[in-house]
């Protein structure tokens, strides 16, 4: 593949891919000088088959230790990059990406599409094991705490949270100074499930959008009111106090998975 020419090219068209990634050995999505990083590991690979240097662009940053089945990224391309088959960008991700990123599918976007800033929603997925024995084979994607939970009580303070709220409660103090803090909480769930012959619990919630360790942050609070230690009316005055002190632990990242990211419903257009 002959490089670019000019910058001109570029507005031929976006590719975008859907990938996912164990997250436990990278310092986050976002890259980061002399850290391992997912997006460093995706741009080596996209540079290496396009031999350019490119503009990449996520649907939402992951911290240290979180995981992906849904991740977004877009890629301004040219015309003839363009004409690459998925058969062939597919042999090329397999080839290049370490064996804990992978992609499952690529799309055509048109000129000027971005993961991040067209996203209508964002969707994430906690997990939490409990029981006496922790989990074996989904260690690595879920948060043990041992303690039972009462998931009732749970859903009623996470509805709570449901809506166009000011989370700065739940937000890493230092990225919340100067920055706005309300966002859209669409829908919040519990379910029980089974993956790999072991049980947990996932709580999924879906948003517009979320600020720095904010599910985390949900996540550590409601298991205060599922341990008893709080009533689920409390995640009104946690809400309310706009502190970050107000609410409870965060919780560990090796539970939380970005599950996936809604978009308009013409804008991708899986690759040929």
């Amino acid at each position: 593949m002959e490089p670019m020419d000019t910058a001109e090219d570029l507005r031929a068209g976006t590719l975008v891919l859907r990938l996912g990634y164990d997250g436990s050995a990278y310092s986050g999505f976002a890259e980061q000088v002399e850290q391992k990083t997912v997006a460093g590991e995706v741009r080596r690979a996209l540079e290496t088959f396009l031999r350019r240097e490119i503009d990449l662009t996520c649907a939402g940053r992951t911290d240290a230790g979180v995981h992906a089945i849904g991740q977004y990224v877009s890629v301004p391309v040219d015309a003839a990059e363009l004409e690459v088959t998925r058969t062939r960008w597919m042999r090329a991700f397999a080839a290049l990406l370490p064996h804990d990123i992978a992609v499952s599918e690529v799309y055509h976007a048109a000129p000027g599409f971005s993961a991040r800033f067209d996203a209508r929603a964002r969707t994430y997925t906690y997990r939490i094991a409990t029981g006496d024995a922790p989990p074996l084979l989904t260690r690595s994607v879920t948060w043990w705490h041992r303690w039972s939970l009462d998931v009732d009580a749970m859903d009623d303070a996470a509805q709570r949270l449901v809506g166009e709220r000011d989370f700065k409660s739940f937000c890493k103090t230092a990225s919340a100074v100067g920055k706005p803090t309300c966002r859209n909480v669409m829908d919040v769930s519990f379910a029980r499930e089974t993956n790999l012959g072991e049980e947990c619990l996932a709580f999924t919630i879906k948003g517009n959008a979320f600020l720095h360790s904010m599910v985390r942050t949900i996540v550590g609070t409601l298991v205060e009111v599922g341990c008893h230690r709080r009533e689920p009316a409390w995640i009104d005055e946690v809400l309310a106090a706009c502190d970050r002190a107000a609410a409870g632990p965060t919780a560990p990242a090796c539970g939380l998975c970005f599950k996936g990211v809604d978009y308009d419903k013409d804008a991708l257009v899986v690759c040929p």
